[in-house]
């Protein structure tokens, strides 16, 4: 009798449970952790790392820049892979991939050799988080026990992000900044000794004969690079060059194009039934807004304590931890009220009180700011509400997601947060540094033009975050507190292989 059955008969699928799956999230949250780490966690040592690996200030932007740009551009495509060859077997080879890529990145001689590291360790990420966070609907099969496990896992993403900052400050200033990157191996070594052990296999059911969609894989990876690079080319030159209009304009060219190959193929690699779920489509597309002001926060409030106030890169970073125990405050009460409230209200909730938080902090920026009264409570506000909507995001990005699509979902969900992230640093960030170059070319004293044009860019994010709660409100359908388990339905007769014993919860 299938779980699907014993549902229907007032049973539970608790009782088929896979007995591992808390031990297999434990796994899979820690490498998601150091993943989202590793996005922040490099900023505060960019000075050092400039200095001792001869970069110039072009240059050096592309330690964060090659990360990003592939991280962002193959997600989808790792997603896809998961799904088809195994999720397991997929996230297996990205934490590979990138626990040896942290390793040349740490011991890097030259600014090449960091940067090539850098793009290496974006592709282990393209292909850990997406086969990740797609095993959690297949381990979780029950709809509260899947709510409960996809909140940890968005709050300990932003968890991760916050940390970075503390993290980085701490090995850069006591340490060296390379230890920035040698800190990922023991977590990987832990992750590849522990993935085999308490994960089962699983993927979506393949036809004989049925690959991989190449043109679809091809034309929406390269998009995505396309557009990603196009925005982070935009902190650099004006949104009319040359330089920035054509990979975006060629982007969105080529995913058009992939919508239209993909309506029209036998075998699409996203069928166009992963977009009639409004909840879903709604949910990515305002992680891009929300994802934009978070990294925007994080960039600014960074270069504000260590340029306009002279924080050492340790006091920047201790200066983040009430930013992440207000994050882990956050990430607990959205566990806990979501599967009361539903996703649309945990989101508006979190969106509106995210751009408070942002403008509390814009109100707080001043030339002699004490951290008390001026910097932490926007880090407070901005960080608990910022947790609040981390889980939501996730849970309505999977929403109704199918056993055979859940690689796919992830990897949507996570390739717009890193849009999201490109977007910001791409529009707001230099909406702050071209108020300050005009302010300071006018006679205004830089730490000041600094203040005013850090604070203006997060005016501007806070109406991002105002635009993202109308969509929810708008296109967002209210999901039910207690959800038909599409997931259960699917997963209970699909046919899922196995590399160990087989398991309900993969079955």
């Amino acid at each position: 009798m299938s779980s699907a059955d014993k549902e229907a008969q007032g049973g539970s699928v608790l009782a088929d449970a896979d007995p591992r799956r808390w031990a297999a999230l434990a796994v899979l949250t820690a490498m998601q952790f150091m993943l989202m780490m590793d996005v922040t966690v490099v900023n505060i040592a960019l000075p050092k790392i400039e200095d001792d690996l001869d970069f110039t200030p072009g240059g050096l932007a592309w330690v964060v820049n090659a990360y990003v740009l592939t991280a962002g551009g193959f997600l989808l495509l790792g997603g896809r892979l998961s799904d088809m060859f195994g999720r397991r077997r997929i996230f297996i080879a990205g934490v590979l991939v990138f626990g040896i890529s942290s390793i040349v990145c740490g011991a890097a001689a030259n600014s090449g050799m960091l940067v090539g590291g850098r793009f290496v360790q974006g592709f282990g990420e393209a292909l850990a988080g997406p086969a990740a966070l797609g095993l959690i609907p297949v381990l979780f099969r029950d709809a509260k026990e899947r709510t409960k496990a996809l909140g940890i896992w968005g709050g300990m993403a932003a968890v991760g992000s916050a940390v970075g900052s503390i993290v980085g400050g701490a090995l850069t200033d006591l340490v060296d900044w390379r230890w920035i990157f040698f800190i990922n191996v023991p977590v990987a070594v832990f992750a590849l000794i522990m993935v085999p052990r308490v994960i089962p296999e699983s993927r979506m059911a393949r036809a004989p004969g049925q690959g991989i969609d190449a043109v679809g894989a091809l034309s929406v990876t390269g998009g995505l690079v396309a557009i990603v690079y196009g925005l982070l080319q935009a902190a650099d030159d004006p949104w009319g060059s040359t330089d920035v209009l054509l990979p975006l304009f060629g982007g969105i060219a080529l995913l058009i194009f992939m919508a239209v190959w993909e309506s029209r193929v036998p075998d699409p690699m996203i069928p166009m039934r992963f977009f009639t779920n409004r909840t879903r489509v709604t949910s990515n597309g305002v992680s891009v807004l929300a994802l934009a002001a978070f990294y925007t926060y994080a960039f600014l409030l960074t270069l504000y304590l260590q340029q306009v106030l002279g924080y050492s890169p340790m006091k920047t970073g201790l200066t983040y931890i009430p930013f992440t125990i207000a994050i882990g405050v956050g990430m607990g009460v959205s566990t806990a009220l979501m599967p009361r409230l539903g996703v649309k209200p945990i989101l508006m909730i979190s969106f509106l009180g995210s751009a408070g938080g942002l403008l509390l902090a814009a109100g707080g920026l001043a030339t002699d700011a004490s951290f008390l009264t001026g910097i932490m409570p926007g880090l407070l506000v901005y960080g608990f509400f910022n947790a609040v909507g981390f889980p939501a995001l996730t849970n309505g990005a999977l929403h109704e997601v199918t056993g055979q699509d859940a690689g796919l979902a992830s990897g949507v969900q996570t390739a717009m947060q890193q849009v999201g992230g490109s977007l910001g640093l791409a529009t707001l960030v230099p909406l702050a540094l071209r108020y300050v170059n005009d302010h300071v070319a006018d006679g205004d004293l830089p730490q000041i033009a600094q203040t005013e044009g850090y604070a203006l860019a997060l005016r501007v994010g806070a109406g991002f975050l105002v635009v993202a709660t109308v969509l929810v409100l708008l296109l967002m359908d209210k999901v039910d507190s207690k959800p038909r388990d599409a997931v259960a339905e699917a997963t209970s007769g699909a046919a899922v292989a196995q590399d160990t014993p087989r398991t309900p919860a993969a079955s």
